[in-house]
Parts: C-alpha cells; sequence; structure tokens
C-alpha cells in the first residue's frame, strides 16, 4: 500500500456507509459469514489489514479468540484501531501492529487462523501472501478471508475505468488465481464463494445514500469528494452488475 490511502476524512467517510469501525461493508454479520463453522475459542488470530479496529475487536467478544493481532500499514487506521482497543479495554487480547509490506513480522505456527476483511486486495503478490499465511499457521489451522476479485484475468475497460475512479491501490485477482496460490502454498479444503449478488444489493443501497444525503454529505466531506464517490459507485455497480466484480470469500485449511 502506499501512503495515506484511508486518512481520517476517508476513515470517517466509510465508517458513515458501513458502520463505526468498518471500512468496509457487511457489519458483524458478514465477519460472521467469513468465519461460520470455525470454532474461534481459545485460538490466536492474524487479522491482516486490521482497519479501525472494530473487526479485530469483534473476532474476539463475539467469536471467542483467546489473542487477536491486528496488523496494518497506514497511522491513521492504527491509530483508530488502537484508540478503539484501549476504550475496550481489551489490550490483553488485542494487538495492533503497524507493518510494512513484506514478510508477516511473525513466527512460524503462531496463529491458529489467518483472517482478513477486504484488505489483501491492496497486496499485489497473491502468492506470497499465500505462503506467508500458511507459514504462520499451525498445522491444522485455517486462513479465512474475504477479498474484492476480478472474475478475469485481465480488467475490461469498464472495470479499468472503475478502478481508476476509486484510485486506492487496488490489485485485484481473479478467482482462480487465488484458489492455485493457496494449492500451490500447501492448503487443502480450499472453498471459494462467490459474494457478488449480496453485494450487488448492497452497493445499490450505498449509492442510494450517497445520492439522497449528497447536500448533508458534502458539508461533511466536500461536494467534491462526495461527486467523485457517486461517479465511483456507479462504476462500481456498472461491474458488479456483469458479474466482473466478484467479491469472494476463500478459506484453505494447513494440513495437520
Amino acid at each position: 500500500m502506499t501512503d495515506l490511502l484511508y486518512d481520517k476524512g476517508h476513515i470517517s467517510f466509510l465508517e458513515m456507509l458501513w458502520g463505526e469501525g468498518y471500512l468496509s461493508p457487511g457489519g458483524p454479520a458478514e465477519v460472521a459469514r467469513v468465519v461460520e463453522g470455525l470454532d474461534l475459542r481459545g485460538k490466536r488470530v492474524l487479522d491482516i489489514g486490521c482497519g479501525s479496529g472494530a473487526i479485530t475487536l469483534s473476532l474476539t467478544e463475539a467469536h471467542g479468540a483467546a489473542h487477536v493481532t491486528g496488523i496494518d500499514v497506514e497511522d491513521d487506521v492504527v491509530e483508530a484501531a488502537q484508540t478503539r482497543i484501549a476504550k475496550a479495554g481489551a489490550e490483553d487480547r488485542v494487538t495492533i501492529e503497524k507493518v510494512v509490506p513484506g514478510p508477516f513480522p511473525h513466527e512460524d505456527g503462531a496463529f491458529d487462523l489467518v483472517f482478513s476483511k477486504d484488505s489483501i486486495i491492496h497486496i499485489p503478490d497473491k502468492e506470497f501472501l499465500a505462503r506467508e499465511a500458511f507459514r504462520v499457521l499451525v498445522p491444522g489451522g485455517w486462513m479465512a478471508v474475504s477479498d474484492w476479485l476480478i472474475a478475469g484475468d485481465r480488467p475490461t475497460a469498464e472495470m479499468g475505468a472503475y478502478l481508476e475512479l476509486e484510485d486506492l491501490g487496488f490489485e485485484m485477482a481473479s478467482p482462480m488465481r487465488y484458489r492455485a496460490a493457496l494449492e500451490a502454498a500447501g492448503f487443502t479444503d480450499i472453498a471459494l464463494t462467490n459474494r457478488n449478488p449480496w453485494y450487488l444489493n448492497v452497493a445499490r443501497e450505498e449509492l442510494n445514500t450517497l445520492e439522497t444525503r449528497r447536500d448533508t454529505l458534502a458539508e461533511a466531506h466536500g461536494a467534491e469528494f462526495i461527486d467523485h464517490s457517486i461517479k465511483t459507485w456507479r462504476a462500481m455497480i456498472g461491474v458488479l452488475e456483469t458479474g466482473e466484480h466478484c467479491p469472494h470469500h476463500i478459506r484453505g485449511r494447513k494440513p495437520a
């Protein structure tokens, strides 16, 4: 990631759309779907791209993880997450770390679960990511993430136009590439679940919020920013409707 993709203003805008502490859509319900069927009680979790911390905190409060380590690369989100954890009095159960892009600064077999919610889109090398996730997992541990995917290997002109508007350093990959990366890293029980129909409906609701509350939002975030966001959402809905933009849940297990 480059610096300040998610500054305080951007954090505030996304939390307005998705809830306090959430920088991606779906709230607690979508987090629960990502880890559905996995028992986190007493487990150690790595949260890649922890954002402003609500999801990281929920993995221990709502799902029973013994300890969650949230990592991110940007000062503003790390500060927001650390403040949230401190206010919750959860420093004994949650650690927030600022890291630099590259290998995870953790020992082999340090975690029972590697989790991420819509953040690994910023990591270009999906194969390296899969190998690192495999390395830091205990035998029998799981990688369970959600991310923004693209249906094919190369974006259409419409997807390219959307990504240019988004301008957040997105490095989208296809389901085929993710599956191959996990397989090459050694994962088994790999599953990919397409969440496009769900997010298409959510995105339409988000656009309606932006359009109907445009003047109020412009006062808080600036007219130029809100107008650009509306244009971005319209472009995004176009590639969601074609299926090219296809958010997925991705899961794999390190053999015991």
